[in-house]
């Protein structure tokens, strides 16, 4: 859906114009980016600010071509604490040097449906209640069922601490 068009000033060719959804309007002009890095974005998005005296950069743009038809286009987001979420745009150069602005909202993910089991062999049993022990193996080594399976314990039972230390008989 379109929300604006941006066309070229006459100064210099910067793409300026306003764009407006049922929230947000602003006038937002395409700063032209110079980089060598290849994932720098094509061009940041400048707002004009409320007093119209000074440019905000409120997002950026990155060049694709789309795989249908190579026909290249602009995608990218913009943001303003005003709005709620970002919001994903997208600009469309036209044949007279014009772009026409739109939003996109994103694809949300779909879950993938999980595999159950294709016959009742497969399925797991059902859970005993906590604190039963039904249902629990015994280890194998002298521990009974439903134990903690980790077996006996060979270190001493600790000791109570008091605060009048006393010297402890060695050996009891």
């Amino acid at each position: 859906m379109n929300i604006g068009n941006l066309k070229p000033r006459e100064e210099d060719g910067t793409p300026i114009g306003k764009i407006a959804t049922l929230n947000f309007a602003a006038v937002i002009a395409l700063r032209a980016v110079q980089s060598n890095n290849d994932r720098a974005p094509a061009f940041d998005v400048m707002a004009l600010s409320s007093d119209r005296r000074t440019w905000l950069k409120m997002g950026a743009l990155w060049e694709f071509s789309s795989t249908a038809t190579g026909e290249s286009f602009y995608s990218g987001r913009i943001d303003d604490p005003s709005m709620a979420r970002p919001l994903d745009i997208a600009a469309f150069r036209q044949d007279d040097g014009s772009y026409n602005v739109a939003w996109r909202r994103p694809k949300q993910r779909v879950d993938t449906p999980k595999a159950g089991p294709a016959s009742g062999e497969d399925e797991l049993p059902a859970l005993p209640p906590a604190g039963s022990d039904e249902g629990t193996p015994a280890t194998g080594e002298g521990t009974p069922a439903g134990g903690d399976g980790l077996g006996e314990s060979t270190a001493p039972a600790p000791r109570g601490r008091s605060r009048n230390r006393q010297a402890e008989p060695a050996d009891a």
